[in-house]
């Protein structure tokens, strides 16, 4: 039996931070980092049935040309995702009343919809881009054991030598294959780098100085399996990392919205962003 302190439930008995029950939960789920962001996905649902939030963590619920799916605000950076990810998967594998483990496991389908910057100057503003691998440059995966695939584990040291000044070992996602090949089929694949920060972790300087003021340009140099580190944000490594332990499949669709390389950002990002739900609604 899981205890009180490990799996938190609410007077209702909806999980504790993203306020929902079990039945509110569709088996496919799109992720967004921004509250605001769930409405502009829903609004092309056929019909809405569930609107419950907590915090920054917004869910709805509805129906798609008779699909069930959820839309959630994860907020920003792997620390959110971490509780967003846990507690997803407490609500279709565990038993609240019994506080056990459903006999039966079940695996959700969870896109990711975010914005980006690229770090490749031969990536177009406003392209759409599937994160193939994801490395994480923060400390999630440093709680948790993941098993690694052949590839995980040699793209995990050919980083660790492009940036062999760091003083944390960064960890390696990989996207559902399935998922791949049902939404992202025909769309540019990359390696995404997950930061747990928007400045200094990503390499930006206002008033800092920062540790790794070469971050990028060894980001930018980076190869490996024929792969080059195409894009940056806060959220993928540690969705790729945690559906790859719990069992679930897991794709970053990605809009990309500047250029770290060419200093450059999208004039039109509110219209980048509904481009790449549409997208994604439409694959599904």
């Amino acid at each position: 039996m899981i205890p009180d302190s490990e799996l938190i439930l609410n007077h209702d008995g909806s999980i504790y931070h993203l306020n929902l029950l079990p039945e509110d939960l569709a088996s496919t789920v799109i992720f967004v980092g921004d509250p605001d962001r769930v409405g502009e996905v829903s609004k092309y649902f056929d019909r809405i049935d569930v609107k419950k939030g907590k915090r920054e963590f917004i869910t709805h619920t509805g129906i798609l040309r008779n699909k069930r799916i959820s839309v959630i605000s994860t907020g920003i950076g792997t620390d959110n995702i971490d509780i967003v990810f846990n507690e997803i998967d407490a609500l279709v594998n565990i038993d609240f009343e019994t506080r056990t483990l459903n006999n039966e496991l079940r695996s959700l389908d969870i896109i990711r919809i975010g914005t980006s910057g690229s770090i490749q100057g031969d990536i177009k503003m406003g392209t759409i881009l599937a994160s193939e691998f994801a490395i994480g440059f923060d400390a999630l995966m440093q709680f948790y054991v993941k098993e690694y695939s052949d590839e995980e584990r040699i793209l995990q040291e050919a980083v660790e030598k492009t940036f062999d000044t760091l003083t944390f070992a960064p960890y390696i996602g990989r996207a559902s294959e399935k998922l791949m090949q049902k939404i992202a089929f025909d769309l540019p694949h990359g390696v995404t780098m997950t930061a747990p920060g928007f400045y200094g972790p990503q390499g930006r300087s206002l008033r800092s100085i920062n540790v790794y003021p070469d971050l990028i340009q060894r980001a930018v140099s980076f190869q490996s399996l024929g792969r080059s580190i195409t894009n940056l944000e806060m959220e993928t490594a540690g969705i790729y990392a945690l559906a790859n332990m719990f069992g679930h499949h897991a794709l970053s669709i990605n809009a990309i919205l500047a250029s770290r390389v060419n200093d450059t950002f999208a004039d039109n990002p509110k219209e980048l962003i509904d481009s790449a739900i549409r997208f994604v609604l439409d694959r599904l």
